[in-house]
């Protein structure tokens, strides 16, 4: 039996509301930077199959980041090629071109299908490695208060939220498929926007039943709402979507597909002639996702539609209809929904940065760019390190205004994109040049073409902010909603983007093959960057053969090392010095001419328990089996020369400038984060036997060494 709220009541730092993709990856976020947290979900379970299943290059390089893309990876379908099917000029279906599914060098990942349900699996396992945050099902809120007046007190809890503890009864979903290929299929309508929302109804069930001890109080710094398209986060705000609804309907059907279709394991864009489009996802384990049209404008004229018309078998039967006059049938089916096509997105994300809404209850759109599980867990991944670096005390509050900013923007234009997309794939193919009604099957292949960049994530572009130090107007780059300058916009902290011409500032840091230093590894570059809450100071030194760039090397390193530094001011003394801001560094010279001792001490920190760290001292050289990575040329940077770049917590460029323009940096890190209360991290000299002359003759200097680190390496560090 749940406690009663006098048994149980208490303070969390974050609330969260919603345990699918965008709520999960809140938690695993913050389940990595200690932050306490609590996660409910009104459903009993999680999902097991069907719902949303496409993931983009951008979403795997985010789940690499977090060590499970290779689950992902390795479980998935991959997808490799998109066949566009029309109508010919007697309107037999042809396969009218060919083109990669996902552009070419883009990621070194590429476009893969896993149900949702693995995803989940994947995100509770990781959660559950890093802390004792488990998701508490059958949870659902009935009340929320919110004290304006400690909106800004940082040590407060502005938020007081009721939770109801449901039965598994009350907490399981009713499904109602069944058809004449099998009873009982599982069924996603209860998640469907042709469905009506059944927060109201469960809470007044539970209420009627009056269990004893089935609430309880939970104050909260933060909440976030990740509870989908019906928010109940969102309407206690207040808050709504705008845009509109078409009277496209769409089903979607999850089979073992029976088939002459010669394309059914390729993803396919199908036109018919006037039986409506239908998309092919090939899926894993056999099994192929089919979006089907099922109606067209003209039948749906003034009326609404009857959902309880609407099952497998109907679905089926249009899928026959548009692919005719090929046969299409099943004998088993695993999932199956539907769906009417809208695109709708939040005027506010937030309530003054304390309650957040993310996900479908923000934004909604039609599924077939596969974009809404992607959109919304980059929308968290963005937020989730802003909440830790401000509730942990790196960063001022002020940091998580550039999280309406930075994601409205993106949900704009994913609204844009699925407005004109979804109407392209929902139209009748023009039957000529003379046929204004029907759809240009050029645009259309020129809209998936183009789309296909906007869809993987890697086009995503955030604007000038206190955290992305580009030229121009904060308001026109970002939403046009908040102030995002901070006390960055007195500091002036300025870029120089034509010392890396191929690193785009508020875009995520492109990868390349570097080897390690030390042992001659070779790591994407992105492996370096895992989600653990550090900054990333990248100095590309350049030569460092030569004299010159060798002394501006040394000289940055003494910066870096001093007490007013700003890494130390940013760091506490109880951490190791990498803890807050992490230095990497990638040179060009032959790396066989060069060792990790040539680099000055805080490049490779010390520790007691571990010695030197080897793994934070790259070089843009040819590996012995995988080749050059050619990361200067590809990035656009001087050899000889070099720069420095700074990168978020979450992978995105935020400054770019000379390789030892430590003040420039410091100008940039003073408008936002905070000096530590006890700041210098704790430091250890290394052993007398490690100073002195080494094997090559190259001097250790002391000096440099006092300013070591305790703590080890970095957590996502190669050793």
């Amino acid at each position: 039996m749940a406690p009663t709220s006098s048994e149980k009541e208490g303070k969390v730092d974050v609330l969260i509301i919603g345990a699918g993709p965008a709520g999960l990856m809140t938690a695993n976020w913050l389940s990595r930077l200690g932050v306490k947290t609590r996660i409910v979900d009104k459903r009993g379970t999680k999902i097991f199959n069907g719902q949303a299943d496409g993931l983009q290059c951008r979403t795997l390089e985010i789940f690499d980041s977090f060590d499970f893309a290779q689950r992902v990876w390795r479980e998935s379908n991959h997808m490799l090629e998109i066949n566009l099917w029309n109508p010919d000029a007697d309107g037999k279906l042809f396969r009218s071109d060919t083109i990669p599914d996902t552009i070419p060098n883009i990621s070194r990942f590429q476009q893969v299908v896993l149900h949702q349900g693995r995803i989940e699996r994947f995100f509770l396992d990781s959660i559950a490695e890093h802390s004792e945050i488990r998701v508490e099902r059958g949870v659902m809120p009935e009340s929320l208060e919110f004290d304006d007046s400690k909106a800004e007190d940082e040590d407060t809890y502005p938020i007081k939220i009721q939770l109801r503890h449901l039965s598994e009864e009350e907490a399981t979903p009713k499904q109602s498929a069944t058809s004449s290929n099998g009873a009982g299929i599982q069924d996603g309508l209860f998640r469907s926007n042709l469905t009506g929302d059944d927060t109201g109804d469960l809470l007044n069930t539970a209420r009627l039943a009056d269990k004893a001890g089935s609430t309880e109080i939970v104050e909260a710094k933060y909440v976030v709402g990740c509870d989908g398209a019906h928010s109940w986060v969102r309407n206690q705000l207040g808050y709504s979507l705008r845009g509109e609804s078409t009277d496209f309907i769409w089903g979607v059907l999850d089979i073992i597909p029976i088939t002459d279709f010669p394309d059914i394991r390729m993803r396919c864009a199908i036109h018919s002639v006037n039986s409506g489009s239908l998309m092919v996802i090939p899926r894993e384990n056999k099994l192929v996702r089919l979006y089907i049209q099922l109606t067209t404008t003209d039948k749906l004229a003034g009326t609404k539609v009857d959902r309880s018309k609407i099952n497998p078998d109907v679905i089926l039967a249009s899928a026959q209809r548009i692919l005719h006059p090929y046969k299409l049938t099943y004998r088993y089916c695993d999932w199956w929904t539907a769906y009417q096509i809208g695109q709708r997105v939040g005027d506010n994300f937030s309530l003054r940065e304390r309650v957040f809404l993310a996900g479908d209850a923000v934004h909604t759109h039609s599924p077939k760019a596969g974009q809404g599980m992607n959109v919304s867990m980059q929308d968290t991944y963005n937020l989730g390190w802003k909440l830790g670096a401000v509730i942990n005390g790196y960063c001022d509050r002020s940091l998580l205004k550039t999280y309406q900013s930075e994601r409205r923007r993106i949900a704009q234009d994913l609204i844009d994109f699925d407005h004109r997309f979804s109407r392209l794939f929902s139209g009748r193919p023009a039957k000529d040049v003379m046929d204004e009604e029907g759809i240009s099957m050029a645009e259309f292949k020129d809209a998936f073409v183009k789309g296909n960049m906007f869809a993987s994530g890697i086009a995503v572009d955030y604007g000038k902010s206190m955290i992305v130090a580009k030229e121009g107007s904060a308001e026109d780059q970002g939403d046009g909603t908040a102030d995002v300058l901070g006390s960055a916009k007195r500091e002036g902290a300025q870029s120089k983007p034509e010392l890396a011409t191929d690193i785009k500032l508020g875009t995520r840091m492109p990868s390349f093959k570097v080897l390690n230093q030390s042992d001659a590894r070779p790591w994407h570059f992105q492996e370096l960057l895992k989600s653990n809450g550090r900054w990333r100071l990248v100095v590309f030194a350049g030569d460092v053969l030569d004299p010159k760039q060798a002394e501006r090397v040394q000289g940055l390193g003494n910066q870096l090392n001093k007490p007013s530094s700003f890494i130390r001011r940013y760091t506490s003394h109880s951490q190791s010095l990498d803890s807050v801001i992490e230095v990497l560094t990638v040179h060009s010279s032959p790396r066989k001419d060069v060792d990790v001792f040539d680099f000055p001490p805080i490049f490779r920190p010390f520790s007691a328990t571990e010695g030197w760290d080897y793994g934070k001292i790259c070089v843009d050289d040819e590996s012995y089996h995988e080749g050059h990575g050619e990361a200067y040329k590809n990035y656009g940077i001087d050899p000889k020369a070099g720069c420095a770049v700074i990168i978020r917590p979450d992978q995105y460029v935020s400054w770019v400038g000379e390789m030892d323009d430590h003040e420039m940096m410091d100008r940039f890190f003073s408008g936002f984060m905070r000096e530590q209360k006890e700041s210098n991290a704790q430091t250890i000299d290394a052993p007398a036997d490690m100073l002195g002359d080494g094997d090559d003759g190259k001097k250790v200097d002391s000096k440099a060494v006092d300013g070591a680190v305790m703590g080890g390496s970095a957590d996502g560090a190669p050793l």
